[in-house]
């Protein structure tokens, strides 16, 4: 089967990050700035919600360019599923991704801390923004590897992205399996809470086609999202859970078609 949410996916992320590193290597500004704020085509300015929200706990006076900005993506969010961000625009995403496949590869299964409650990320989260308070300072942006990974292809700052990087590779491949994005990362914590009423989803639209091959569940970052789903067996069920990714990586491995888009209120659908 060709994947073509994954590369649909990968094109996505891999044109941002083009064109972020556009401006210092091609001469071409299409965008300046970063993930956490960047002006496009010297107009349109997008900012990350998360990053606005500690600013205005830290007591910095926010643009209004920015929160505008911020509005924006945080609109989009909640309209359509939060974390489609995790899925189709965290370039760290590429990363966590990669050492994944690398465990398969290998066929390592192993880490030093075997499982861990998901959401231990809420709990990050609410610490970045307690620290934002206490601190006076937009704290994540500190540590945030997103930002440093974005702001070395902008700048050419690659001492910190690189072990930033690092960091999150030796985490998932040795500490824990999908550590970073599955039990850590702050960010799609808050989007994904962002985007929990969204409108996007995957639901199930042949569930009666399900032969249990569990190819579903190895692909799915976070495979918890799916059981609810096939355990009702309904026609039209979705996959409302505010920690899906909306990455089409279930769509593109299911050879019975089990699953499709859906775009609509969820309805009543198991959490």
């Amino acid at each position: 089967m060709t994947p073509r949410w994954l590369i649909a996916r990968r094109g996505v992320q891999l044109t941002l990050l083009a064109a972020f590193a556009g401006a210092p290597w091609w001469g071409a500004p299409l965008v300046q700035g970063t993930l956490a704020s960047s002006r496009w085509f010297g107009a349109l300015t997008l900012s990350d919600p998360l990053v606005v929200l500690q600013a205005a706990l830290a007591g910095h006076a926010v643009a209004a360019p920015a929160l505008l900005g911020a509005a924006a993506v945080a609109a989009l969010a909640a309209v359509l599923a939060g974390r489609l961000y995790c899925g189709w625009v965290c370039p760290v995403n590429l990363i966590t991704d990669a050492v994944e496949a690398l465990r398969r590869a290998i066929g390592w299964h192993g880490a030093l801390l075997p499982r861990a409650d998901r959401r231990l990320r809420r709990v990050v989260l609410a610490g970045v923004l307690l620290a934002s308070a206490l601190t006076g300072s937009v704290a994540w942006e500190l540590l945030n590897p997103i930002s440093h990974v974005v702001r070395a292809l902008a700048f050419g700052l690659w001492g910190a992205g690189a072990v930033a990087l690092a960091a999150v590779a030796v985490c998932d491949l040795l500490l824990l399996r999908r550590g970073w994005c599955g039990h850590l990362c702050p960010v799609g914590a808050f989007y994904g809470l962002l985007g929990r009423f969204g409108r996007l989803h995957v639901q199930a639209r042949r569930p009666e086609a399900c032969t249990h091959c569990g190819d579903c569940f190895q692909t799915c970052p976070e495979p918890q999202v799916i059981a609810p789903v096939l355990q009702r067996q309904a026609i039209g069920t979705v996959i409302a859970d505010v920690d899906c990714l909306r990455c089409g990586r279930c769509l593109d491995r299911c050879a019975e078609n089990v699953f499709a888009w859906r775009l609509g209120a969820p309805g009543r659908s198991p959490r």
